[in-house]
């Protein structure tokens, strides 16, 4: 049984010529033309030995047996098909005829592929366009695309949308390429079947590994957030999160919890967890109490305090500032986002406040830890900070070991 050995397919398909000469010099190595996959030519080890290889062009991706009885009738052997392209070989010392003589004709087997190429190109361009258009509204119609590529759900549309971008290039090459062929042959200009080879295909040859790693990274990175992502019950104590919590602030033994059940998760008091190639630690969580005999201080009804949290280690330090910008955004009404005050904190490295009444928010960072709470009572604003900043520091110092 003769050894396969496998080589990286050259991405550029509608270089004929060049595949021609290429084939025909491996056959000189001892590497004969077996198969062409999507990402590997495979060759058959064998005695060194000058073959001569052309490429058919057919309409359909299939050829007739009749066409390729025909070829065979002239000296060239099938070896091998892929998509529209089909080749055939035949040993020099048996100087077989020619398969086209006449490059006007072999053009016009070149029409059909041309008009598939131009109707892929149309159809793809207006995918992509439609998906850019998406994206960019999830990007930043809001106006916190910072905020979005730490959570990471944008990731992969983002990545996906990269890789559709290459693959209208690609086509676009494809086009003016075969069209460029096309219009050489019926100007008589012959296929050139001994081209040179090594820097079109070399060239090219990584791309299909490059386009195949990074949509494998698009399809791994959803996976990892499945993994990573889920939701819980708090629990009563603290059991060393980097949460503030409820009764930390309150300081109060009559807080007690305001439940709401779904699926065995006390969605009024959960934490989520998530993850992302830009903030690999994400917190998510609301708490809520009640302090039976004790009112509102306008009677509406019984004191129900809340504090709810949003925390992000993230992978770059140089993500805090603007994240800090998109959470204020994203978390205040328009009215209040211009009302936070810069306060300096011992321990902090950047502290934003914003106080109305009974509505208390904080955005904090240390190191690449960023944390957003907002909470809803009568706690004072700097016992609030305090929790914060005792918090914020625990995540930081678990980052650093």
């Amino acid at each position: 049984m003769s050894k396969i050995v496998r080589k990286i397919r050259p991405s550029e398909y509608w270089r004929i010529g060049e595949h021609e000469s290429y084939f025909s010099d491996m056959s000189l190595k001892g590497l004969h033309l077996h198969k062409i996959g999507t990402y590997f030519i495979h060759f058959k080890k064998g005695e060194p030995k000058r073959i001569e290889y052309r490429m058919e062009v057919t309409k359909k991706k299939s050829i007739t047996y009749e066409q390729i009885d025909l070829y065979e009738e002239n000296g060239w052997e099938h070896v091998t098909s892929y998509q529209y392209f089909h080749v055939f070989s035949s040993p020099e010392e048996s100087n077989a005829p020619e398969i086209h003589t006449d490059p006007a004709e072999q053009a016009y087997t070149l029409q059909r592929l041309s008009k598939i190429l131009l109707v892929n190109l149309i159809a793809m361009s207006l995918a992509v366009a439609l998906m850019i258009g998406l994206l960019s509204a999830t990007w930043f119609l809001d106006g916190t695309p910072v905020l979005r590529l730490v959570e990471g759900y944008i990731i992969q549309q983002s990545i996906m949308s990269i890789l559709f971008l290459y693959y209208v290039y690609y086509s676009i090459q494809a086009t003016k390429a075969i069209r460029s062929l096309k219009r050489d042959l019926n100007e008589g200009k012959a296929i050139n079947h001994h081209a040179p080879w090594q820097s079109s295909l070399h060239k090219n040859a990584i791309f299909p590994f490059f386009y195949a790693g990074i949509a494998l990274v698009s399809a791994i990175l959803p996976v990892m957030q499945l993994i990573k992502m889920d939701t819980y019950t708090l629990p009563q104590e603290d059991g060393g999160l980097p949460i503030v919590r409820l009764a930390d602030i309150e300081q109060n033994p009559l807080l007690q919890r305001d439940e709401y059940y779904i699926d065995e998760v006390d969605w009024a008091n959960r934490y989520s967890t998530n993850w992302s190639i830009f903030a690999p630690v994400q917190y998510e969580t609301d708490e809520g109490g009640i302090v039976e005999g004790r009112m509102w201080l306008d009677e509406s009804g019984t004191y129900s305090p809340s504090i709810s949290s949003e925390i992000y280690e993230l992978t770059f330090q140089a993500f805090a500032a603007p994240l800090v910008k998109d959470l204020i955004k994203w978390n205040s009404y328009k009215e209040e986002i211009d009302s936070y005050v810069e306060i300096d904190h011992a321990t902090l490295d950047e502290l934003f406040v914003h106080e109305e009444e009974e509505t208390k928010q904080i955005v904090a960072v240390k190191g690449k830890v960023v944390m957003y709470v907002r909470y809803y009572g009568y706690a004072e604003v700097d016992h609030l900070i305090e929790n914060v900043a005792q918090k914020i520091e625990m995540l930081a110092k678990k980052e650093n070991t």
